[in-house]
């Protein structure tokens, strides 16, 4: 039986005024990925491609571990784009060879009266075939506990950003001058090719 489960969440995060902008630091999608998760649980691929373990989950009588590959790139007006690439559910083969995870969000900063504000959105939507012992669940609980689920995995996503990208870009913008130029030089602005 197959079901569709979806989420979406927005954002909206001041940003405290710094000498270098907001743009500049959006530039490094490594330090967005960091903001969005734990670090311990992120692991680089190549220059904007990451691996995000999640932590488990509990789906009734499951417990999956989501591992999702994703791309990230900065756009010229600042923009952060991210798209999933690939995913993997661990714990339950049966799930992992029938299931497919499609996440995309972006962030982008916006000026008004001297204030810059980021604003961003997310969507997540999982198409999953659910194994034999769940073909009996009444349709109506299975999507309502599935979106309930990937609401609450927005939910401390976008709890993390609020909380870490503010702290990460002070941290970076009262950086020495010399260290923030070079990591600026090093940061692509372009989208990937896929």
């Amino acid at each position: 039986m197959s079901t569709r489960f979806a989420a979406s969440q927005s954002v909206s995060i001041d940003v405290p005024d710094e000498h270098v902008p907001i743009q500049h630091y959006l530039r490094q999608p490594e330090r967005l990925v960091y903001a969005l998760v734990d670090p311990s649980r992120t692991e680089l691929l190549s220059q904007d491609c990451f691996r995000l373990k999640m932590r488990p989950l509990q789906f009734l009588m499951l417990s999956i571990q989501p591992v999702v590959d994703m791309r990230i790139w900065a756009g010229s007006d600042g923009t952060v784009n991210l798209s999933s690439v690939a995913c993997e559910i661990r714990g339950v083969p049966y799930i992992n060879q029938r299931f497919s995870l499609n996440l995309s969000g972006m962030l982008r900063p916006h000026h008004h009266n001297g204030y810059t504000r980021l604003v961003g959105k997310a969507d997540l939507a999982v198409q999953v075939e659910l194994p034999p012992a769940l073909w009996f669940t009444p349709q109506p609980l299975l999507e309502a506990t599935g979106n309930s689920l990937l609401k609450s995995v927005l939910l401390s996503v976008k709890q993390r950003l609020m909380h870490q990208l503010v702290l990460d870009y002070r941290k970076w913008a009262s950086s020495p001058p010399e260290e923030t130029t070079a990591q600026l030089q090093e940061v692509p602005t372009s989208p990937p090719a896929i």
